[in-house]
């Protein structure tokens, strides 16, 4: 552990210069010529390396470690010689989560209430990192450390996640990493991701056939990225932030990992609620006090669901168990590379298994692909549908998440689940800490109350680093979270973490000195269509955590005034921390133009050219529910066109232009349910040509079907119709592609690799509205840039 005693003043950053001082000499051979040695940034000495692992979307009774089903050996040796910290809360979702880990503030003082893709312009909502919070990876980097990202990164605003950027919000932009590996968004295709190495998007060349998924690829790159850090810097210590996509949704896993519990799950939920909670009592993560709390009225009994969709909901449970225990393997895989190198004893690490409670976001029977729920059309997905892809959950062509039933389980004893910041299901994380050389005790539980921003003032006080005054020469906020140091070595210690705010979509709380005040406001499965009542109708409940562990015995009758004195509490953290004012109105805040956030994509026609790929649907202009159309210049070779000319989203939806036995032919893949097709009577000529998709929409809401019409050099040669269509969203990372598919394949037509157009795209305009009715007119690149910045 640091002393932080080495002179230099680090508080503001970067460090400057030291001015040349002493004696200046005109010949160096004079023997009086005298100067430093160049000098090598370094931290304080004493600095330990830092690894912070975060799992995504865990549940506090998921994890072996916490008494779950799901076996998780790595953490429990993690903890076996550390800390288990079982107060330990996140703010029930994943961007703020992480925007909070990363700074040590809380989430809505950073900007980011809620995920960036509903960001408005109220300032604790906007997604925008204020340059008055700098985060911890940069000044660990500006005080000497080597600092590296993997996996997920979700604190992009989405305007600009573009290859254009700018990459202020970027892990290896402003971010203050000096290595990213990941990806850019909410979630990913673990099988067919798209990845970035820092902020170039790069290629996966290995098939999930041939054994390619993305945890086991983070880290190989993670363990070579310390490997080389500490042969070529030995002295340097790390700071390398591990966070998966697992285990979100899609629960892609190989077969056989999900295979080890066959069978384990077939009692239900409810029960493995109760065979939880026994676990959980016995390793003492939980009080023998603590209640068990009901399941609440809105979560099917597992004794009312339908005995033909019992197969595929145990299914469900084997496949995301499997994922999180793939998950731990891999990140075992990480440790023992640091006991190879003997960092382990010198090394803080924090294991936190969560960035909110267990998704409740896959409906009351689960769904094989997440995005119809996202989409409003989870009644594609019926019981039938469900049951014959039983056998493909967890694999390529699904992205499949488990029902709200299992969710529940998983955030045993607690009431609720992810998004529900008011009640412990959402928020409470279990957390291991493990450092041999700062902590003395090995296989304890820690009690004290403590909260995700209270992470980086930990790592910094154990380097021995003030909390930075100045950035960039930007005066800077003071860190809201408290060091969790104190605790380590002291069991009893009396917690500093005395007063703690939730707010997640109006679900609302507040933890003062062990009581909790909390409301809940809106369910978390209900994506689409809920009606909730104004916020001052809201039932307010009130616990005394320090007698009732999970939040089981509700006071508010009892006892009005103390209640009314935390409710009067929260609202004035809520003034403090920018929560206020309170937006749950979710469906306008992903629409941009009612949010008040930037678009990447102003006007009604957008311009692309061949090369151009990887670009996420905030990048492209939004032909969702109207009119719109695609054209496109190509020279086809004398042999005959193939392959993909543009294409947007992946095998869970999207759309297609492409050649296919050198005609041309459209897809529009309606979330993986259904694929609706238009196809040319002959084949596009060898040369230069123009070839277009246009789209009738049927309109009448969103959601409506079309009709299609293809056209070579203005000829109309095929039509098609399109019986529904995805109102919201395609993918979550897979994006559109100029000249090939990346990724998923859109349509089945073409497999994920080798589709690339084998002839010369020369640009492709994308049109809504009047822009989209012009079949006549022949787009050249250069003229329909032109024509579309001037209408700009």
């Amino acid at each position: 552990m640091s002393d932080g005693t080495d002179n230099i003043n680090r508080s503001v950053l970067p460090i400057p210069t030291r001015p040349r001082t002493g004696l200046i000499t005109y010949d160096a051979k004079d023997p009086e010529s005298k100067y430093p040695v160049i000098e090598q940034l370094r931290p304080p000495k004493g600095a330990p390396n830092v690894l912070v692992i975060l799992i995504d979307d865990v549940g506090f009774g998921a994890s072996s470690a916490f008494g779950g089903p799901c076996q998780t050996p790595n953490a429990e040796r993690l903890a076996a010689g550390g800390l288990k910290y079982n107060r330990f809360h996140t703010t029930a979702l994943c961007s703020p989560t992480r925007q909070a880990l990363l700074t040590g503030r809380n989430h809505h003082s950073v900007g980011m209430g809620g995920i960036t893709e509903i960001a408005s312009g109220s300032p604790g909502y906007c997604s925008v990192l204020p340059n008055t919070a700098s985060p911890l990876a940069k000044t660990l980097k500006l005080n000497g450390y080597a600092t590296a990202q993997f996996g997920k990164c979700h604190e992009v605003p989405v305007w600009e996640t573009s290859p254009a950027g700018p990459f202020d919000a970027w892990p290896t932009g402003g971010g203050g990493f000096e290595y990213f590996y990941g990806f850019i968004g909410g979630e990913a295709h673990q099988w067919y991701p798209s990845l970035y190495e820092g902020t170039t998007p790069i290629e996966v060349h290995k098939t999930p056939e041939e054994g390619y998924h993305f945890m086991a690829d983070m880290t190989d790159k993670a363990i070579a990225w310390v490997g080389q850090q500490k042969a070529l810097i030995p002295d340097k210590p790390f700071f390398m932030y591990f966070a998966p996509g697992a285990t979100h949704a899609p629960h892609h896993v190989p077969k056989e990992w999900a295979d080890k519990y066959k069978g384990k799950f077939d009692q239900g939920w409810d029960k493995l609620r109760e065979e939880t909670f026994a676990r959980q009592l016995k390793l003492g993560v939980i009080p023998s006090d603590c209640q068990l709390t009901p399941r609440h009225e809105q979560i099917p009994a597992w004794d009312e669901m339908p005995e033909e969709m019992k197969p595929v909901l145990r299914r469900q449970m084997e496949v995301y168990a499997g994922f999180l225990e793939y998950a731990d393997h891999h990140v075992g895989r990480l440790l023992d590379s640091l006991d190879q190198m003997k960092l382990t004893d010198d090394t803080l690490i924090y294991y936190i298994i969560g960035d909110n409670g267990a998704s409740a976001e896959g409906t009351l029977i689960g769904c094989y692909n997440e995005m119809a729920n996202f989409n409003g059309l989870a009644a594609l997905e019926t019981p039938q549908f469900l049951m014959e892809r039983l056998d493909k959950l967890g694999g390529p062509d699904s992205y499949n998440h488990y029902a709200v039933g299992w969710a529940h389980a998983m955030n045993t004893p607690y009431q609720w689940t992810k998004q529900v910041a008011s009640h412990w299901g959402g928020t409470r994380n279990g957390t291991i800490v493990h450092w041999p050389n700062g902590i003395a005790g090995k296989g304890e539980i820690r009690s004290q109350f403590h909260h995700v921003i209270d992470v980086a003032p930990t790592i910094l006080e154990a380097a021995g680093l003030p909390q930075p005054q100045a950035v960039d020469g930007v005066a800077q906020m003071a860190i809201e979270g408290v060091s969790m140091l104190y605790s380590f070595n002291e069991a009893k210690a009396a917690e500093r973490h005395e007063t703690q705010y939730f707010e997640m979509f109006g679900n609302r709380g507040i933890y003062h000195k062990g009581w909790t005040a909390v409301t809940r406001h809106k369910t978390p499965w209900l994506l689409h269509g809920e009606t909730v009542p104004p916020f001052d109708d809201d039932v307010w409940e009130l616990y005394d955590t320090s007698k009732d562990w999970s939040q089981a015995n509700n006071l508010a009758k009892q006892m009005p005034d103390k209640l009314h004195q935390l409710q009067r509490l929260w609202l004035i953290e809520a003034t403090r921390y920018n929560v206020l004012p309170l937006d749950d109105n979710v469906a306008a805040r992903f629409d941009s133009d009612l949010a008040g956030r930037p678009v990447l994509i102003k006007g009604k026609s957008q311009v692309l050219f061949g090369g151009m790929g990887r670009l996420s649907e905030n990048s492209v202009l939004n032909m969702k529910n109207k009119s719109h159309s695609v054209t496109a210049e190509i020279v086809v070779p004398e042999g005959g066109a193939e392959g993909v000319i543009i294409s947007q989203g992946a095998n869970i939806g999207g759309w297609s232009l492409y050649a296919k036995g050198g005609k041309l032919k459209y897809c529009y893949n309606l979330i993986g349910v259904q694929h609706f097709f238009a196809e040319s009577a002959d084949a596009i000529p060898p040369g230069s040509h123009q070839v277009r998709m246009e789209f009738a929409y049927a309109g009448g809401g969103p959601a409506k079907g079309g009709t299609v019409s293809l056209f070579i050099d203005s000829k109309k040669v095929g039509e098609g119709a399109v019986g529904a269509t995805a109102p919201s969203v395609f993918s979550a990372d897979d994006g559109c592609d100029v000249g090939c598919d990346t990724g998923a394949p859109v349509s089945p037509d073409y497999g994920p690799r080798g589709n690339a157009f084998n002839g010369v795209i020369k640009g492709v305009q994308l049109a809504i509205g009047e822009d989209a009715d012009h079949p006549d007119h022949h787009v050249s690149p250069e003229e329909a840039l032109r024509v579309a910045m001037a209408r700009q």
